[in-house]
Parts: C-alpha cells; sequence; structure tokens
C-alpha cells in the first residue's frame, strides 16, 4: 500500500495533502500533521492546547497502525466550499482518501465536527473497520444548536469589517476550540464569507438527520469532556451547545445503541481534544477493537 505523503483528489477537484506514517491496519486521522511554530505555538500553549496536536496524535498510534493524516479543517479553510460542503461531499473525500492510501477498509477518527463527519461516512460506507467520534455525541447531536451558531457566525462575516467574529483558533465547524476561555465579546473577524458559509451548509443539511435511526455494523467509541458546555450570546444566535449533557442524559441510550462510552471528567471541548488525555482512550480501545496483528 502506498506510503509517505500522498494527495486525495476530493468532491470539488481540489486536491489535499496526507500522510502515511506506519504499518498495520490502516486508521485515518483528520488532523493536522503538521506542528505549529512561533507565536502560533505559543498562542495554542497558552490556551492550553498542544501545538503538535495531529503529530502526537500520530506518533501515538503508528507504532501499532498504518495512520493515514489529513488536514481536512485546514483544506476546506484555506480552500473554501460554501455551496458544497454536505454531509454526502465530505463522505467523498473521507473515501477519497482512504483509496489514495490504498486502504480497503480502514478505522476513521473525528474530533467535533470532525466527528460527526466520520458518522456520515459509516452510514455511507461499509469500509469501516471502527469509528472514533470525539467531542459530539452521536445520539442527540447539537444539530440545531450548531446552525444557529454557524448561522450567526456567517452573518458577522459577510457584515461590515468592523463586526466581531469568529475568533482566531476556533474550530470553524463549530466555533468551540478553546471552551469558554474566549471572550466571546472582544473577538475579532478572522474567517471569511466563504469560509463560514460552507459550515452553514454543512449543518443546514443535518438538520433533517436523526441520529437515533443510525444502525452501524463496526465497533465504534465516543468521548467527550464532562465541562463540555458552551453558552453562545445573542450575537452567536442565542443558544448553548452541551455535549457534555447530551453524554450524561443519553449515555445508556448510546451504549444499548453498540457505543462504547467514556467521560473524561473535569475537561472541555479544548481540554478532551488534546493528545494527553486522547491517546489514553483512543490507544487501548483500538487495540481491543483492532488488534495491530489483525
Amino acid at each position: 500500500m502506498a506510503t509517505g505523503k500522498l494527495q486525495a483528489k476530493l468532491h470539488d477537484g481540489n486536491t489535499m495533502d496526507i500522510e502515511v506514517h506506519g504499518q498495520g491496519p490502516t486508521v485515518l486521522l483528520a488532523v493536522n500533521p503538521t506542528p505549529a511554530e512561533g507565536e502560533r505555538a505559543e498562542e495554542m500553549r497558552k490556551w492550553g492546547m498542544d501545538p503538535a496536536l495531529g503529530r502526537s496524535l500520530i506518533d501515538g498510534l503508528s507504532g501499532s497502525y498504518r495512520v493515514v493524516a489529513f488536514d481536512y479543517e485546514g483544506h476546506v479553510l484555506g480552500v473554501p466550499k460554501p455551496g458544497t460542503l454536505t454531509p454526502d461531499a465530505i463522505a467523498a473525500d473521507l473515501l477519497a482518501v482512504a483509496d489514495a492510501a490504498g486502504a480497503g477498509r480502514f478505522a476513521y477518527y473525528g474530533y467535533s465536527w470532525l466527528a460527526l463527519s466520520g458518522l456520515q461516512l459509516a452510514i455511507r460506507t461499509d469500509r469501516l473497520s471502527a469509528l472514533v467520534m470525539g467531542g459530539f455525541p452521536p445520539v442527540a447531536g447539537p444539530y440545531a444548536e450548531m446552525l444557529a451558531v454557524t448561522m450567526a457566525t456567517y452573518e458577522l462575516a459577510a457584515a461590515p469589517p468592523a463586526a466581531p467574529a469568529a475568533p482566531a483558533g476556533t474550530q470553524a465547524g463549530d466555533g468551540q476550540e478553546g471552551g469558554g476561555e474566549y471572550d466571546w465579546s472582544s473577538v475579532e473577524m478572522t474567517l471569511s464569507e466563504e469560509q463560514t458559509r460552507q459550515f452553514v451548509t454543512m449543518y443546514e443539511a443535518l438538520q433533517g438527520f436523526d441520529d437515533r435511526a443510525v444502525r452501524l455494523d463496526c465497533p465504534r467509541l465516543c468521548f467527550a469532556g464532562s465541562a463540555d458546555v458552551i453558552p453562545y450570546g445573542e450575537r452567536w444566535g442565542g443558544v448553548t451547545v452541551d455535549i457534555a449533557g447530551a453524554f450524561a442524559r443519553h449515555r445508556a441510550e448510546m451504549e444499548s445503541l453498540g457505543w462504547d462510552v467514556e467521560v473524561l471528567d473535569g475537561l472541555d471541548h479544548t481540554g478532551a481534544m488534546q493528545p494527553a488525555n486522547v491517546l489514553p482512550v483512543l490507544v487501548p480501545w483500538l487495540r481491543r477493537v483492532l488488534p495491530a496483528d489483525a
């Protein structure tokens, strides 16, 4: 199978770089494999974030698995898809990554909107050997709330330049990276109209999605921090995105549907995505459901 640095051709004809590390069963990681440097790295450390988040996850898995890493979020921010970033297109893009890496079957890990992307992939293919969703519930997902947040972000991005909008460093699909640590009343515009519109397109397409009706066959794990709750002011849609509450209220239902569920005590949305907290959950679980010698 292919190794090293490759490219995948996506649904809009653009290409995305991917990196392949290690040997064993294939695991797709929707992460940026290139560590941040300089001022950007220092800023991330200030907010409790690992500047080498993607690389740390790759290193933690590549000893036992063939890791296919790709910065899908970075790609869609760099090459926005305002009218086409639908669940169908996202699933097609993820399959294009697997195809470029020569992976017939593969596990998938994504966090936040990249986790819900994995769920959309799972219901459109039979090629998944395992699915891991971090920072987004597989049952009772906050699709309506996220549409409100992303619509508000889009409207601010389309407003005159003086209008405030999503702060630098947020995950564009949800505005949650950084959790409650950001002062939402004083942030400055960093995302364009096209960048924000594509996530409105995605969440609009998910408004009729019934996650309780999903039935999957592959092993699957979901996790989130117990403090992953973000209230947004009126300027941001006036909603609360309560990931932790969904896990608390619906854990038994998730487990009855075949999900392994982990709640990381005391961690918010940012904390629960850091490699030091993800790898102790992810690695043992993968070793159990997807042995390295499989």
